[in-house]
């Protein structure tokens, strides 16, 4: 596939990884139900205390400017949020965290073959609400800026919590 096709650039040549070029140290999230499973795969990597997660833009993720599909990076926030705050916190780990807001900045078109990343953080955790927030880079540039809000929920299936 070459850049024109995929960006509009004539001459350039877009090299597009595999799907097994995940960066070291990242495994695959083997949770999230079926629409994350045929959505997916998404990959998880924890070092101390940092967690990230993270997938490769495939050609059934962009839209027709071979731009990763907005709504894609929003599945992938609306995952990102509540995963990472189930594995920063004891005090929800367990817990369903549907959600009730969820605001993205998009700052940077991720394109077809990058490696899409992010970072999240809870930032308050109420009786009832978690506040999180994260980053997301699309090979090592800032992409998009996410914050949600999210009930806590019952105690959910040990198959929907990371």
């Amino acid at each position: 596939m070459t850049a024109a096709s995929a960006h509009g650039v004539p001459g350039d040549t877009l090299h597009v990884p595999t799907a097994a070029a995940v960066p070291e140290g990242f495994v695959v999230l083997t949770m999230g139900g079926p629409f994350i499973q045929n959505n997916g795969p998404l990959h998880v990597r924890r070092e101390g205390s940092v967690v990230q997660f993270g997938f490769r833009v495939e050609q059934r993720h962009v839209n027709t400017m071979g731009n990763l599909h907005g709504g894609m990076m929003a599945t992938f926030c609306d995952m990102l949020l509540p995963l990472s705050v189930h594995s920063k916190t004891t005090k929800v780990a367990d817990r369903f965290l549907p959600t009730i807001s969820l605001q993205i900045d998009y700052l940077a078109p991720a394109r077809l073959g990058m490696w899409v990343q992010g970072e999240a953080e809870p930032l308050r955790i109420t009786r009832s609400l978690v506040f999180a927030q994260g980053l997301v880079t699309a090979d090592g540039e800032p992409c998009a800026r996410v914050s949600g809000v999210f009930k806590i929920g019952p105690v959910a299936p040990q198959s929907a919590v990371e």
